[in-house]
């Protein structure tokens, strides 16, 4: 008989948090957890005390031996742990407010993982995951962490490359929604089809096949996106934009919902510029979403997850992290899409970089199904964005200016030159309190 598990997740008082408890609770004839730590800081206090109120009254209410435990105090939590899951904001949301809306102040797109947006994201981010992974190699060594902090391949490789840890394993929800979609279309159960995914976090096409070995992909392309299509709502928080018919059909893969910023990027500006002028910005619309899911877990009879909280846009993750704790523990094998090191699966980016591809999960954790090559369309595109994702890495971990400014310069989401870095430098200022690295290291310079 294995022992009891202990899991530590970080960003405990998240409004997603009730799906975590409600994944660990299905699995719990395979994965036998005895304790739960839930983490958060001081400013997340009051909603890690709801949250962990709700998430006893869902173990109780499932009868399963398991203690949930709440703290502000990180190392507490990490000791011995087996598993690590990863789901917090730095700068709350407030800063993803930011993101968006001084972007969009100077005609760009303002997006929580893309653009001006999501680096700054990773730099705010980067940091305080590198600072768990030496938590722990001292406390834990020999657990696994699971991330779906976003972004989550940037951090994933810097947890790689940076921390210097392994075990490592990043997820995103948005391949679970594409394969349901396609699934849909085909009228076909999902485990009858085989869904070939590879490229990097956001950024990501992939095929589809059936039980045969038949190409179904061009099915799926006509099915979603030939004229009078209806485009499909994956994740809630991209609007259901339709993409070019004919550039997808040249394709010949399935793009990823977020290539709409790249693909439709005059359309996707002008949807965010009238949204964040009418209803606010995605940021202010999830904060208003996440008062009411508060209010809702407040409720000392509520004991399960509610439906509501499928329209906060992270639908999936955190069941998803479940089952991939699940396969390592029980060396499953399943098949999922994950973030994890390149190893060759792709060709066209470095070998040791973070790719977002299926890969089987087992005890010794993901092992990406060979890629090959990316014909030029995708090609170009994905190593460009592995180019940005390096830089922001690296200027996230050093805190250069420069570096940054050249990440900027390299974002297609960006326009180069002097309004790349007013942008920068007005992020920047915007959030000091939590990029030290930048501001020491300027306070260096001008010495």
């Amino acid at each position: 008989m294995k022992k009891g598990l202990k899991i530590a997740t970080i960003g405990g008082g998240s409004s997603y948090t009730p799906e975590l408890v409600e994944g660990f609770i299905k699995r719990y004839a395979e994965l036998p957890i005895r304790e739960l730590w839930l983490v958060d800081i001081e400013a997340g206090r009051e909603k890690l005390e709801i949250v962990g109120a709700m998430a006893k009254r869902m173990v109780k209410a499932a009868g399963i031996d398991c203690e949930v435990h709440l703290t502000l105090d990180r190392r507490e939590a990490l000791v011995d742990a087996d598993f690590v899951t990863t789901q917090f904001r730095v700068g709350l949301l407030e800063a993803r407010i930011k993101d968006e809306s001084i972007p969009l102040k100077h005609g760009m797109i303002g997006q929580e993982t893309n653009g001006a947006g999501g680096m700054f994201k990773a730099f705010r981010t980067i940091p305080v995951i590198l600072s768990i992974v030496e938590d722990m190699k001292e406390l834990c060594p020999n657990a696994w962490l699971i991330n779906f902090t976003n972004p989550a391949g940037m951090v994933t490789e810097a947890v790689l490359r940076y921390g210097q840890w392994d075990k490592v394993i990043g997820l995103c929800n948005v391949p679970i929604g594409a394969i349901k979609s396609a699934s849909a279309v085909l009228d076909k159960p999902e485990d009858e089809l085989f869904f070939k995914f590879a490229g990097i976090n956001h950024l990501h096409w992939h095929k589809v096949y059936d039980k045969t070995g038949a190409e179904l992909t061009e099915q799926v392309i006509e099915g979603l996106y030939a004229p009078g299509a209806k485009p499909e709502k994956v994740v809630e928080n991209i609007k259901n934009m339709r993409f070019l018919y004919d550039q997808v059909r040249q394709l010949k893969m399935l793009p990823c919902p977020y290539h709409r910023y790249y693909y439709m990027t005059d359309n996707m500006l002008k949807e965010e510029l009238e949204e964040a002028k009418n209803e606010g910005t995605r940021g202010q619309v999830v904060k208003r979403l996440e008062e009411s899911l508060f209010e809702l877990y407040k409720d000392p009879n509520l004991d399960y997850k509610p439906e509501e909280l499928s329209k906060r846009g992270g639908a999936h993750y955190s069941d998803a992290a479940c089952e991939i704790i699940n396969s390592i523990y029980n060396n499953k094998g399943t098949l999922m899409v994950v973030s994890t090191r390149n190893n060759g699966a792709i060709d066209d980016v470095p070998y040791d970089s973070a790719i977002e591809i299926t890969s089987v999960i087992r005890a010794h954790g993901a092992e990406p199904v060979n890629f090959g090559k990316f014909p030029p369309a995708q090609r170009g595109l994905l190593q460009v964005m592995k180019a940005m994702e390096e830089l922001t890495i690296e200027a996230a971990v050093t805190g250069d200016y420069a570096t940054a400014l050249q990440a900027f310069t390299l974002n297609p989401l960006v326009p180069s030159g002097d309004i790349a870095q007013t942008v920068l430098d007005e992020l920047l200022e915007a959030h000091k309190e939590h990029l030290p690295q930048f501001f020491a290291h300027k306070a260096k310079a001008t010495v």
